[in-house]
């Protein structure tokens, strides 16, 4: 039975552990980022995967840092033919990429050699595009440049946010490792270089990226919004309230008010953007509160139409 080191932390990790887990096929021993404040509340946490790990008696382990002397002694210790990188959340160095006998392979959330980097899916989203994939790679010492070995498509609809398409691709992540691994041990995988020339790039969302600009067109507003929910969110300012849209549909409403002006707030909060198309804005998380229907938000914050969001570019 082939040892394999598993190192991932969210639930789209968690995935992918659960279907090497269940294959039966593999020795699994665990690697995950040590618990954190989470939550309103900032409950220490355990990561998803640990939650797994632990729940099916695998072994933990939650290193501090992959780079000193104690984890290459773990590795040398734990001497894995293979390790599975998920979603972990830190780069590897070069001794850990390059240990054990069948490579570091890793699941990345987009179709290499776009999006590479931290935040694949959700920039994906944030550009509107209508697929991403999930692609099978050995890891090198780039950022996710490494040779290619499976690939699968994964769409994207008009209304999908990050949380759809995330769990979509944890599953076919999932399903792809267990295919791959195989023709890896036996040798028949047929890796594929990247082609650097069409390599694009997803930086890690910061909080600048999550500001609503309503002088952008609804479509690339409708799209940061669900490219950011349900977490981190996009952020505006309505009547000097901050306010957080979770979801969002384009609107047949067209108007010729300034961008981030109310138009309707019967039910829904009906706001114009760049182009004088509009967008619904159906669901939100208001300062200090619990997420909530946009319905019930307005019947306390007395919103009205003609009110106006603050955050608009270039005033």
């Amino acid at each position: 039975m082939k040892k394999i080191l598993f190192m991932g932390t969210p639930g789209f990790a968690a995935a992918s552990l659960a279907a090497l887990y269940e294959s039966g096929e593999y020795s699994i021993t665990v690697v995950t980022q040590p618990d954190k404040p989470k939550g309103r509340g900032y409950a220490v946490t355990p990561s998803e995967v640990k939650v797994y790990a632990l729940e099916h008696g695998l072994t933990v382990y939650q290193p501090a840092t992959l780079r000193d002397e104690a984890f290459a002694s773990l590795l040398a210790e734990i001497d894995p033919d293979m390790i599975v990188v998920a979603a972990y959340g830190k780069l590897l160095p070069k001794n850990v990429i390059d240990y054990p006998e069948y490579g570091c392979i890793n699941v990345h959330g987009s179709l290499l050699p776009e999006y590479r980097g931290a935040a694949p899916v959700q920039r994906a989203i944030i550009d509107g595009r209508n697929v991403t994939g999930i692609t099978i790679m050995y890891m090198a010492e780039g950022l996710d440049t490494g040779d290619m070995l499976e690939k699968a498509e994964v769409p994207i609809g008009e209304n999908d946010d990050f949380g759809t398409v995330f769990g979509r691709l944890a599953v076919c992540g999932a399903e792809l490792l267990l295919r791959t691994l195989p023709h890896i041990f036996d040798g028949s995988a047929k890796p594929e270089k990247q082609d650097g020339s069409l390599a694009t790039y997803a930086k890690k969302i910061e909080k600048a990226d999550c500001v609503l600009d309503f002088s952008m067109p609804a479509k690339k507003v409708h799209d940061l919004i669900r490219g950011l929910s349900p977490a981190p969110l996009a952020s505006a300012s309505l009547c000097g309230r901050m306010l957080k849209p979770v979801t969002s549909r384009l609107s047949d409403t067209v108007s010729g008010a300034l961008p981030g002006t109310v138009v309707s707030a019967d039910g829904k909060l009906t706001v114009v953007c760049g182009d004088g198309k509009c967008v619904d804005i159906t669901e939100v998380l208001p300062a200090g509160k619990r997420r909530m229907p946009a319905a019930d938000y307005l019947r306390g914050a007395k919103i009205k139409a003609g009110d106006r969001f603050d955050t608009v570019s270039g005033e």
